[in-house]
C-alpha cells in the first residue's frame, strides 16, 4: 500500500488532515502519529482486527500488550472495571502526560488489544496533535511505538517512514518528539502499585503523590519467560544492527576501557561506534563517536538516545560501546532502554 505522509503545524493544526487520519482508524486502518514521548502506531483499540494489523505491521509478538490512548479522562471509566484512589491522584498530577497506568479491563476492550490479558494499559498524551487525532479516531487508539519490533523506537516521522512505509496508511508528521523515551508504566491493578517501565514520570515524582511503589525486577534484569503485562518487558527492544555493549564504572575507567577495546577491535579490522556525551566525546581519539548531549541535561540525552541508535544503523560499524547513565531523575529510564538495546550485555570496569 502507499503510505501517505501529512505534515502538521502545532501553531495551526489542519483539521482536514486530522479528520482524514481519524477516518482511517474508524475504517480499520493504521496511522502513525506523534506524541510527546515517541511516535505511536495507532489503530482502533476496540476493534480486534485493528490490533492484529498493528502486530503484523510491526512484526510484534501478539502477547505483547498494546497501550490504549485516550484524549479525555472521562473515557478511562468507559473501558476499565475500577479506578483506584491512588490512580485518581496520579491522573490529577500527571495526565495528560507521559504516564501509562494498568487497570482491570471491562468487556469493551478486546483481548486482541491486551495481549490476552484481563488488564489494559491506558495513557492520555499531552501532545496536541495526538489528542486531536485520538478524538477524531473515536476516542480509543491502541498504539505501540511506531517502529519494526526490536528496532529503536521512532522519534521523527522520517524514522517511522524508514520502518513502516508501505505497511500503514498514513504518517502524521509533527516533528521531533520532545521527550524521546516511551512513557512510564505503573501497574495499578496491584497493591502497592508496581513500576513496569521507567520514564519521564519518575518513581520519586509518583511516590510524592501516592506513597511507596515497587519496581518490577524485569526493569533491570534480563528478559524472563513470563507473559509480559506491559510493552517492553519480555522481548529485546531498541536494538541497533551492530552489537552494543554498555560499559559501567567510574568515568575515567570507562573512557580508558572503551579506548582500549576500540583499539583492539580496529586491530582486528572492525569498525567501532562509541556513544558518549559532550563532556567526554573528545577523549575518544578512535572510533566513530556520537554524543547524546550534555550529561548534566538528562532530558537532552533521553531525547537523542533512539536517534543516535538509528544513526549508527546508517553507518557500517560492527560494534558499539556506550557509556552508562546512572544519574537520578530519568537516568534509570535511559539505562533501561540501553540495557534492552544491548541485550543486557554489560562490561564492568
Amino acid at each position: 500500500m502507499e503510505t501517505r505522509i501529512r505534515k502538521l503545524d502545532y501553531s495551526r493544526i489542519d483539521e482536514n488532515i486530522i479528520q482524514e487520519a481519524g477516518q482511517i482508524i474508524r475504517e480499520g486502518g493504521l496511522v502513525a502519529f506523534p506524541t510527546e514521548t515517541v511516535y505511536g502506531l495507532g489503530g482502533d483499540a476496540l476493534n480486534p482486527e485493528s490490533s492484529r494489523k498493528i502486530y503484523a505491521a510491526k512484526g510484534r509478538p501478539s502477547d505483547n500488550p498494546l497501550i490504549v490512548h485516550i484524549a479525555e479522562k472521562s473515557d478511562l471509566y468507559r473501558i476499565v472495571r475500577e479506578v483506584p484512589q491512588k490512580a485518581e491522584k496520579l491522573m490529577e498530577a500527571f495526565w495528560p502526560g507521559p504516564l501509562t497506568m494498568i487497570f482491570f479491563k471491562n468487556e469493551l476492550v478486546p483481548e486482541a488489544t491486551t495481549g490476552g490479558l484481563g488488564t489494559v494499559a491506558v495513557r492520555m498524551p499531552s501532545d496536541r496533535i495526538a489528542a486531536a487525532f485520538i478524538r477524531a479516531a473515536g476516542g480509543f487508539v491502541a498504539a505501540p511505538s511506531a517502529n519494526v519490533s526490536g528496532r529503536p523506537s521512532t522519534t521523527t516521522a522520517g524514522h517511522v517512514e524508514e520502518d513502516l512505509s508501505g505497511r500503514i496508511e498514513m504518517i502524521l508528521d509533527g516533528g521531533q518528539a520532545v521527550i524521546g523515551l516511551e512513557s512510564t508504566i505503573v501497574d495499578m491493578s496491584v497493591e502497592p502499585p508496581v513500576i513496569l517501565r521507567p520514564g519521564a514520570v519518575t518513581r520519586e515524582m509518583m511516590e510524592e503523590q501516592i506513597g511507596p511503589l515497587e519496581v518490577d525486577k524485569a526493569i533491570i534484569a534480563p528478559d524472563s519467560g513470563i507473559k509480559p503485562k506491559a510493552p517492553g518487558m519480555k522481548y529485546r527492544h531498541y536494538a541497533p544492527r551492530a552489537d552494543l555493549a554498555v560499559v559501567e564504572g567510574q568515568t575515567e575507567q570507562v573512557i580508558a576501557a572503551i579506548n582500549r577495546m576500540t583499539e583492539e577491535k580496529e586491530a582486528e579490522g572492525k569498525r567501532v561506534g562509541i556513544i558518549a556525551t559532550d563532556e567526554t566525546a573528545s577523549r575518544y581519539p578512535k572510533g566513530l563517536v556520537f554524543s547524546l548531549g550534555a550529561r548534566r541535561h538528562e532530558e537532552e540525552i533521553a531525547m537523542h538516545l533512539f536517534e543516535v541508535l538509528r544513526d549508527f544503523d546508517e553507518t557500517d560499524v560492527d560494534c558499539i560501546y556506550s557509556e552508562s547513565f546512572e544519574e537520578a531523575s530519568i537516568g534509570p529510564a535511559i539505562m533501561n532502554r540501553l540495557l534492552k538495546a544491548a541485550g543486557h550485555k554489560v562490561i564492568h570496569v
